[in-house]
């Protein structure tokens, strides 16, 4: 059940080393980027969004949602 998860996350939380919950990330994007840097979180950003609603309905399309989304903190871009 979930005190089942409740001591996974615990479990998970306090014996791995280096994973400690902090107000401040341990990798932040600086303030200064290049050009290209910039085109490249931007196509991400457009890239992070969900179907149009016409493209569900058409008809004879088997694709309901986007299986690509990325949660800004879960899913890392790997720059």
């Amino acid at each position: 059940g979930s005190s089942h998860f409740g001591s996974r996350l615990r479990h998970t939380l306090l014996c791995r080393p280096g994973h400690q919950r902090s107000s401040t990330p341990a990798r932040a994007m600086g303030a200064v980027k290049t050009f290209m840097l910039k085109k490249h979180l931007a196509k991400k950003l457009n890239q992070n969004r969900p179907l149009p609603q016409w493209f569900r309905m058409k008809t004879g399309t088997k694709i309901r949602y986007n299986k690509f989304r990325r949660h800004w903190r879960r899913g890392k871009i790997g720059l």
